[in-house]
């Protein structure tokens, strides 16, 4: 997904994981287990596991984690107007902040003008730390954060619709056909933005597409693909959605490749604290005061 350098991919070299299948449930179920005490209103520790209780993880569904529900509440009314719906989506992953999209109505995406005079009132308007959102380009010209955000995407709902539909659900077709277009050296807010569209329009992205393999998740996926004897990171999600049958019955829905591949990223993150090749400090520490599961940050 990323032409540049990984950062990621040596995270775990040196680590043993005799069975990183079972690592992968053992992980989503100790921490589905910890979001539910929370909901439940407990007091923490929620957990014994010493990685679980200082460091930020995102949740295993990625419909309950702070940041996605955000922008389930932004685009919930837009169904029916699938190139507004994709214009607000784009906005969402661009902005990334929940309390920005918490704060305006999509009403403000057909006055581009408006919108951007507003977030550039407001310098913290999105999240910078989370993914990295580069300058774009539409037919040789190039934009920046805020004008793609605000302006760009009103502009090209229309061109942009037609792309993605092209792909036939397709979330690796539409992602590299929309990419052809922007020149992303990271792809990865295109490929949320088209994933997210699953949740509202199953009839134009299909939630059980194939994905692409973002960099955080690339070195946890290989130990997977590996373990399995597989050829592909693809055919890896689909046998872990299979397995999931066998290694967790009772979750509360069965697995999409999207949800593999995040999952993933979130597997390399836990075990690269237990490779000290990942520290707790900064951002990574958790307090239990301040909700997790709001980011995807690597």
């Amino acid at each position: 997904m990323n032409k540049t350098h990984n950062p990621y991919a040596k995270a775990l070299d040196g680590l043993e994981i005799p069975d990183p299948v079972t690592s992968f449930f053992d992980f989503c179920i100790e921490r589905e287990k910890i979001r539910k005490k929370r909901d439940r209103g407990l007091p923490p520790p929620w957990t014994n596991d010493p990685i679980f209780r200082q460091a930020r993880f995102l949740n295993v569904f990625r419909e309950d984690d702070r940041g996605s529900k955000s922008i389930l509440r932004f685009a919930k009314d837009l169904n029916k107007d699938l190139e507004t719906l994709i214009q607000a989506l784009f906005f969402a992953r661009w902005c990334n902040k929940q309390e920005t999209l918490d704060n305006i109505s999509t009403d403000i995406l057909s006055s581009p003008k408006k919108l951007y005079d507003l977030i550039k009132s407001n310098e913290n308007w999105c999240n910078t730390t989370a993914y990295p959102v580069e300058p774009i380009y539409w037919e040789e010209k190039k934009y920046s954060r805020i004008h793609a955000a605000a302006v760009l995407f009103f502009d090209i709902k229309k061109p942009l619709t037609k792309i993605i539909q092209h792909a036939e659900g397709d979330i690796i077709e539409a992602t590299n056909s929309v990419n052809n277009k922007f020149k992303m050296s990271n792809n990865f807010p295109i490929f949320m933005a088209i994933t997210d569209i699953a949740w509202f329009r199953p009839d134009v992205i299909n939630p059980e597409s194939p994905v692409p393999t973002g960099i955080g998740a690339v070195a946890y996926l290989d130990r997977l693909q590996e373990y399995l004897g597989l050829d592909s990171h693809q055919q890896t999600c689909e046998t872990m959605i299979e397995l999931q049958k066998e290694y967790w019955p009772d979750a509360k829905r069965e697995f999409y490749p999207i949800d593999i591949e995040y999952l993933s990223c979130e597997c390399r993150k836990y075990h690269s604290y237990v490779n000290k090749t990942k520290l707790f400090e900064g951002k990574n520490i958790f307090t239990p005061k301040l909700e997790d599961g709001d980011s995807r940050a690597n």
